[in-house]
């Protein structure tokens, strides 16, 4: 920063933390100035979010220095840090899921009055914030029961109530549509209008650019570089990021399947969900659903694979068979790869084997546990799938979410399924962890497995995909294919500007 830039409210000097023997920051410095906006970038486990809980007393340094006004300090935990006015919105949702949105955002911090909680002022407040963030909900509703975007929106009410003077932003996006994105961006502003400094993180580069003054870069907890962001771009930051040049993000697609339907849905209805949904699956094809957030694409495939109460009819290689509950699933040999890889796709407190194992458990008991089989999958799923946790006996939730993410695929692929159905695959992964995922996705359908691919990243969609199913208000709107798929023509389906109705060609 140039000599006519204010102060920093908070910095860290040659920052390092280790978990055991593993160094994961190696002496990283960070300056966030007030009214700044500053974006933290790098592939999973680059030491981002670690950095981010050193620096707000989620987690102790090893050693270096943080300044806070340019005085040094430590925060012994997140309370002081809080105090201090330094705040964390987690990645990870922080909410108490049985209390409603007004106590998670007070909690800890509750008003009284006359010893009793003042409920009145503290739902006035909370009601004041979230319509801030355009979010309305029931702010007696148990948080369990609000959709993942509303959770998100609660968790930054949570934080900007604590009247933040440096605030953390860990993939605060991952989860919002695009409009409640620009919400979130015109409360950003808002923000940093008012001095408060903004450390970013995100793995969709594009925000960067809009968002955010400076970037700072990470690479294997490393310091690479902190720029001002009118001096980069995407790919210039990727390849800072991965250390070599991302031109072939998506791979070739593999041949045109032809018309060897694996799996045939017809009628499919999911109470409160999904209506009469009618689509087939080839063998050797990228079948993707795309849709906007609540047009019913997740609970369809979980009705489909028993995880949903549903009716309708299906159909494996021209036979009729019954899906009544996910094991049913799996032995047809469909797997699925949930978008909540935290809660859903592993058990965090859990060692790495046994999660991978979990649900193949019949290969490695017979009637005892044979570990050294077990441990023997976990190291060639590690070299297949490039999962680095610095050791193999670590705990799933001490890996980065992009090695997370890996483990589940494995998990998932580790039982030679024939459909492989992947709820966004990409969620909260960097660059570099996307495009070994892509090239997973490509080897499976060249192998001769039906992939299904659900995302709401458009150009994924149309990178992976030889069809497109178009998804709006739970129902299919269109089944697009060749020139038909674009953005512009996706969008118009999933805005309802056009719908095939009940004509879809649903095998080419």
């Amino acid at each position: 920063m140039d000599d006519a830039s204010p102060s920093p409210i908070l910095a860290c000097r040659t920052l390092r933390k280790s978990f055991g023997p593993i160094e994961v920051l190696h002496g990283v410095d960070l300056t966030l100035a007030p009214g700044e906006v500053h974006a933290i970038v790098g592939e999973n486990g680059a030491g981002k979010s670690t950095l981010m809980k050193c620096l707000s007393g989620y987690e102790t340094a090893d050693s270096g220095e943080i300044l806070l006004d340019g005085r040094p300090v430590t925060f012994p935990d997140s309370g002081a840090a809080e105090a201090a006015g330094v705040v964390l919105i987690h990645q990870e949702f922080a909410l108490v899921e049985d209390l409603g949105a007004a106590e998670n955002i007070f909690l800890g911090r509750e008003y009284v009055r006359n010893g009793l909680l003042d409920r009145r002022r503290m739902e006035r407040e909370a009601r004041e914030l979230l319509e801030q963030l355009e979010t309305h909900v029931d702010l007696r509703q148990r948080v369990r029961y609000l959709s993942v975007s509303q959770m998100q929106m609660v968790e930054i009410a949570k934080a900007v109530a604590r009247n933040a003077r440096v605030l953390f932003m860990d993939e605060p996006t991952d989860v919002l549509t695009g409009a409640e994105t620009e919400v979130l961006f015109a409360l950003i502003r808002r923000l940093k209008a008012q001095g408060v400094a903004i450390a970013y993180v995100s793995h969709k580069l594009d925000e960067i650019g809009r968002i955010a003054d400076r970037v700072t870069v990470l690479r294997d907890g490393h310091l690479v570089a902190t720029q001002d962001v009118s001096e980069v771009d995407p790919p210039s930051m990727a390849r800072m990021m991965v250390g070599r040049e991302l031109s072939d993000m998506y791979p070739d697609k593999a041949p045109d399947p032809g018309a060897d339907v694996v799996l045939r849905v017809r009628g499919l209805d999911v109470p409160g969900a999904v209506r009469n949904a009618s689509f087939d699956v080839r063998r050797g094809e990228v079948l993707g659903f795309a849709g906007l957030v609540g047009a019913g694409r997740t609970e369809a495939f979980e009705g489909l694979l028993g995880l949903r109460p549903a009716t309708g009819t299906v159909e494996l290689d021209g036979e009729p068979i019954q899906i009544r509950h996910p094991e049913d699933a799996k032995r047809a040999g469909l797997v699925y790869l949930t978008e909540d890889r935290k809660v859903k796709g592993l058990i965090q407190a859990m060692r790495l084997a046994p999660n991978l194992t979990l649900q193949a458990l019949e290969r490695f008991a017979n009637p005892f546990l044979d570990r050294p089989a077990e441990r023997e999958a976990l190291a060639q799923a590690a070299e297949r799938y490039d999962i680095r946790g610095g050791r193999l006996d670590a705990l799933a939730g001490e890996l980065s979410g992009g090695n997370q993410q890996k483990l589940v695929l494995a998990k998932i692929l580790l039982g030679e399924p024939r459909i492989v159905i992947l709820d966004e695959p990409t969620r909260g992964i960097d660059v570099g962890t996307k495009r070994q995922i892509y090239h997973l996705v490509h080897e499976l359908a060249q192998a001769g497995l039906a992939v299904v691919v659900i995302s709401s990243e458009m150009q994924e969609i149309i990178g992976l995909s030889h069809r497109v199913v178009v998804m709006r208000s739970g129902r299919i709107t269109g089944i697009l294919d060749g020139d038909e798929m674009t953005e512009n023509e996706i969008v118009q389906y999933a805005t309802g500007l056009k719908d095939q109705g009940d004509r879809h060609e649903y095998a080419a």
